[in-house]
C-alpha cells in the first residue's frame, strides 16, 4: 500500500490511521493478533483486516475512524526522530519549487521525513528522490519506512555528511531542497546537483542570521541563482464573534429628534446583520453619555446655566449587529523561514558538461 493511493479494504501489512478527533490521531501498521490500546478501547488487528477505510470503528469504550494515510496525516502521526516541517511550510515548499509528477529531487536533511513523504506523493509515480542524512539512525529508520510505505522504488537514503562529500549526483536534479544547520557552506554543492539548464532551490532556516548567510551567498556574482526571496509561513487562526457597532449619528432626523436616526426601524434587516434597539444596561458600552456625564449636565441646568445645552451623543440609539473575524493579539507557530531561489549554470559551465541519468 502507497501514500499515493487509495485502498477500499484494509489489509495486513497497511498503515493505516485512526481517527479519533481533530487534535487526537495515531498510526497503525496493521499485524495479525496485535492489539493497539486508545482511549476509546482497544483496537484488535484481526478485525481491522477486511474492514472498510473511511467508516467507524467499535471499540470496547466507544468508536473511531479508519483513515487512509496521506502525507498530511503522516505528517501528524510520525514518530518524531527531529523537529519537522508542516502542512503550512511544505505546500508552499512543493509548490514553489515546482515540483510534478517525474521531477527529480535532491533533500538535504531526512529527519522524520515529514516532507519526504510530501515530496514523493507529488513526483510519484515516475519521479525520484535523492535524500541525505547525516544521522546514521535516522536514515536506516527513514529508509525502511519507505519501504513500508511503498515508496521504495522512488527514494534512496544517503548516509553522508553533505558538507564534506556533497550530493551523490550531479547536473541531475529539478529541485533541492536544505535543511541544515549551515545552509550557505553548502550552496555550491547544491549548484553542482542541479541541472545546468536550470532547477529550484529552496532552504529552510530556523533564525534570520541563517537567512542572511544564505543570501549573500546566492547574491554572489557568478553563483548562477536569481530570483531569491525569502518568506515565512505563520498560521493565524481567526475567532468568530457578534459585535454591536453603534450608528453614527449625523444630525436631526425628519421628525426633529436628534436621538433617533428616523432612517431604521427596529425590525428592518440589512444585507448584513441587523439593527437592534440599544438597552439601557448597554449604552454606556455603546458611545452614550455615561452616568457622571448625565449628572453634571444636570447640575450645570439645575444652577441656572439654561444656555449650556448638552451636545447631542454621537450615536444613536440603534446599532448595528453583525458577526466578524477578530485576530489573536499574539500569534503562535513560527517555525522559520524559506528561502527560494532559481538557478541556471552561468554560460562559460554548460559548454562540455556531462549530465547524470
Amino acid at each position: 500500500m502507497g501514500f499515493d493511493s487509495k485502498k477500499k479494504i484494509v489489509g495486513e501489512g497497511d498503515v493505516c490511521i485512526v481517527f479519533m478527533g481533530h487534535d487526537s490521531m495515531l498510526s497503525v501498521q496493521v499485524k495479525a493478533d496485535e492489539i493497539t490500546q486508545t482511549k476509546f478501547g482497544a483496537i484488535k488487528h484481526n478485525k481491522l483486516i477486511g474492514h472498510h477505510y473511511g467508516t467507524k470503528f467499535d471499540c470496547t469504550k466507544g468508536w473511531v475512524y479508519i483513515l487512509n494515510p496521506t502525507p498530511e496525516l503522516w505528517t501528524i502521526t510520525l514518530p518524531h526522530r527531529t523537529q519537522i516541517l508542516y502542512a503550512a511550510d511544505i505546500s508552499m515548499i512543493t509548490h514553489q519549487l515546482e515540483l510534478k509528477p517525474g521531477s527529480k529531487v535532491c533533500e538535504c536533511g531526512t529527519g522524520s521525513g515529514s516532507l519526504s513523504h510530501a515530496i514523493l506523493r507529488t513526483i510519484s509515480p515516475n519521479g525520484f528522490l535523492h535524500t541525505v542524512e547525516f544521522h546514521e539512525d535516522r536514515s536506516i529508520k527513514a529508509r525502511n519506512e519507505f519501504t513500508r510505505h511503498d515508496f521504495g522504488n522512488n527514494v534512496q537514503v544517503h548516509h553522508r555528511d553533505l558538507l564534506a562529500d556533497g550530493f551523490p549526483v550531479e547536473n541531475y536534479a529539478d529541485a533541492i531542497f536544505l535543511d541544515l544547520p549551515r545552509p550557505d557552506q553548502a550552496i555550491h554543492h547544491a549548484a553542482a546537483a542541479l541541472k545546468k539548464t536550470g532547477g529550484r532551490l529552496c532552504s529552510f532556516s530556523p533564525c534570520i542570521e541563517q537567512v542572511q548567510r544564505t543570501c549573500e551567498k546566492l547574491h554572489e556574482v557568478n553563483s548562477g541563482f536569481s530570483e531569491i526571496e525569502t518568506i515565512e509561513i505563520v498560521q493565524r487562526s481567526h475567532n468568530v464573534k457578534r459585535v454591536n457597532i453603534a450608528i453614527t449619528n449625523l444630525g436631526s432626523s425628519k421628525d426633529g429628534d436628534d436621538n433617533d436616526t428616523g432612517s431604521y426601524d427596529q425590525t428592518e434587516r440589512l444585507p448584513v446583520g441587523e439593527v437592534i434597539l440599544r438597552t439601557d444596561a448597554s449604552a454606556s458600552d455603546r458611545g452614550l453619555p455615561s452616568k457622571r456625564s448625565r449628572m453634571s449636565d444636570s447640575k450645570r441646568q439645575d444652577n441656572g446655566d439654561n444656555n449650556s445645552k448638552p451636545p447631542p451623543p454621537a450615536v444613536t440609539k440603534y446599532a448595528f449587529s453583525c458577526r466578524t473575524c477578530v485576530s489573536p493579539r499574539e500569534i503562535y507557530g513560527h517555525t522559520g523561514y524559506l528561502t527560494f531561489a532559481s538557478y541556471r549554470a552561468p554560460t562559460s559551465t554548460l559548454v562540455g558538461d556531462k549530465t547524470n541519468l
